[in-house]
């Protein structure tokens, strides 16, 4: 009898292990692909993200998903930092701003809480034809925030866009999802 329960207990043990295994591996497929901890730097996505919140991103709904008018996404400028922005323009679109007003292919845009709205045009003065991997982005702050409206950020290649933003996790009063669309 002895002899039998040997084998069993080295059986639960290798499963238990198998399992734990499994966990930690999923666990982290999970927190590296849709929980990449970003802090909010400025003031630029305000209202909707402020200063110094943290939020997660999805690297996943960039990779194999499709990027979505008002989107929020996190890129990467050329000096290697992150930035945070909504998606106005999409590849092939021609994007212009004429009296404070967003126009995509010549039709104004209309969307809620402010969104198809800019005071100052910038590069989107004259009509910007947006090339088959490159977006228009702009903060949701209109009037502070360097986007694509200005040379030092322009079309934003979809190459540079590491994930969505989805999620608030700081500060605590704050917690939950981020509503994207208009």
């Amino acid at each position: 009898m002895h002899i039998d329960e040997e084998p069993s207990r080295l059986r639960l043990i290798v499963n238990w292990i198998v399992d734990i295994v499994v966990v930690i591996s999923i666990a982290w497929f999970v927190v590296f692909s849709m929980g990449t901890q970003i802090t909010v730097t400025g003031q630029s996505m305000e209202p909707v993200l402020s200063q110094d919140e943290m939020v997660l991103m999805n690297r996943l709904s960039v990779r194999f998903g499709k990027i979505k008018r008002f989107d929020i996404v996190v890129f990467e400028k050329e000096d290697k930092k992150f930035n945070i922005k909504r998606v106005v323009g999409l590849p092939g679109e021609t994007v212009q701003i004429k009296d404070g007003s967003l126009y995509i292919n010549d039709e104004k845009i209309e969307a809620e809480n402010g969104l198809s709205q800019a005071a100052l045009a910038g590069l989107a003065e004259n009509p910007v034809v947006l090339a088959e991997d490159e977006y228009f982005l702009l903060g949701d702050n209109r009037e502070n925030s360097e986007d694509s409206r200005f040379v030092n950020v322009g079309n934003v290649k979809k190459s540079q866009i590491r994930g969505k933003v989805w999620f608030r996790i700081r500060p605590l009063r704050r917690i939950g999802l981020i509503r994207s669309g208009a």
